[in-house]
């Protein structure tokens, strides 16, 4: 099975529907809390077509990962920022059917090579909550060093909860 990571579409509007739907209980102790229109197929149309505005303004790549072509998950470099910082803020998650698979190893590694590539970044970082081995064995094994905590760092499952903070640098060998 190939995986691979493209830039998102209002086409993936059912599709991630359809996701975010079935993985909704699987999800929720990573997300902020969602209301009912993130879940449907119109509230996924407008959050592609706010995603696609921000990859036209140079703001975020916004990217679905692909497991031979049927979307299976969503890659992002969100807060892309240039001069002396060059730098931007990793997210994803996948399908809970394919958890555990090296599917998010390897998106997470696609989108390291665009992040230092094409878009020319000089860091990618990602936060993960303290308790999730999971994501924090993707970065690992993408290059990612981890570089502190933050106290109370994002609002997710309705509370303010710490994050481990990890950083690849494009000089870093992987």
């Amino acid at each position: 099975m190939a995986v691979g990571i493209r830039v998102v579409s209002t086409d993936d509007a059912e599709a991630f529907a359809d996701l975010l739907g079935r993985n909704r209980s699987f999800l929720a102790p990573w997300d902020p809390v969602r209301n009912e229109t993130y879940f449907t197929a119109d509230g996924q149309r407008e959050l592609l077509t706010q995603s696609l505005h921000r990859l036209d303004q140079g703001l975020d790549w916004p990217g679905v990962i692909t497991l031979d072509d049927v979307p299976v998950g969503r890659v992002n470099l969100n807060n892309l920022i240039r001069g002396a910082f060059c730098s931007a803020d990793l997210g994803y998650w996948v399908d809970q059917a394919h958890s555990g698979r090296g599917v998010a190893t390897a998106a997470v590694a696609a989108v390291v090579r665009l992040a230092f590539t094409e878009l020319d970044l000089h860091r990618v970082q990602a936060g993960t909550l303290l308790h999730n081995r999971g994501s924090q064995r993707v970065l690992e094994r993408n290059g990612f060093t981890r570089i502190g905590m933050a106290p109370r760092y994002l609002r997710i499952a309705g509370r303010w909860q710490d994050h481990l903070l990890f950083q690849r640098l494009a000089d870093d060998p992987t």
